[in-house]
């Protein structure tokens, strides 16, 4: 689903895009250079960290694709910033 087509839906179904929230965290889809260190900082395979469906409301207009990594960043009291990480699954 392309961009346009997303606000198209959005328009449609007057609602806000999700990644638009204010409550919602910043999604990244990762390189596959950071994916490789983040995996080997971890020592795991992408099919042991936690898992996201390409259809995913927050990730849906980044353009992911079954494979990929997400980088997602939250605020927080206590660290300032703390970074989470998704594997992108098909549904």
């Amino acid at each position: 689903m392309l961009l346009s087509e997303v606000a198209i839906l959005a328009v449609k179904k007057n609602t806000i895009l999700v990644p638009d929230h204010s409550l919602v965290p910043k999604h990244e889809i990762m390189t596959k250079k950071e994916a490789l260190e983040v995996l080997e900082k971890f020592h795991c395979t992408p099919t042991e960290l936690p898992l996201i469906f390409a259809n995913d409301p927050a990730i849906i207009s980044l353009g992911v694709k079954p494979g990929d990594m997400i980088k997602i960043t939250r605020k927080s009291a206590t660290a300032g910033e703390s970074l989470y990480y998704r594997y992108v699954v098909e549904v």
